[in-house]
């Protein structure tokens, strides 16, 4: 839930791959604007290690703290290297696959702005971007790829 006595609130979803500069851009320009704030989020998911034998499931031995410690200091230099040093955005990993992640970062924000996906898939039934638009908890803005550059 969106606290109104709160500054106005941004969430981008950062790609990996991409590191979404028109999103990025586009929110800090707005948050600008409405005297708010942008937080750049990016999923994670903890890997399972690798096992030697496929007859009983291995324990999560993975060190997930640095792993997701690493995944931050990932997105921070993402966030960096588009919007320059010295942005004043605040940086979060969420825990659990892109949408999931997404939605519920939405919950506690005003506005939601994510890089439309490099791909249109129609064959397998509604694409990312529409579904996280039904899902979300706050209104969400998609940059299209004319736009983006993707």
């Amino acid at each position: 839930m969106v606290d109104h006595n709160a500054p106005y609130t941004i969430v981008v979803g950062v790609s990996a791959t991409s590191k979404s500069p028109a999103a990025l851009h586009w929110a800090v320009e707005l948050a600008a604007l409405r005297g708010g704030r942008v937080v750049a989020v990016r999923a994670w998911r903890p890997t399972p290690p690798q096992t030697s034998s496929r007859i009983s499931p291995s324990p999560l031995t993975e060190d997930a703290s640095l792993a997701r410690e690493q995944e931050l200091a990932s997105l921070e230099a993402d966030v960096a290297e588009v919007l320059g040093a010295g942005h004043g955005v605040e940086v979060r990993v969420v825990e659990g696959g892109r949408r999931r992640a997404l939605v519920r970062a939405s919950e506690a924000a005003d506005l939601l702005v994510v890089d439309a996906p490099r791909r249109l898939d129609l064959s397998s039934g509604p694409g990312f971007a529409q579904r996280l638009v039904y899902a979300a908890r706050c209104p969400v803005v998609v940059i299209p790829p004319n736009v983006s550059g993707a």
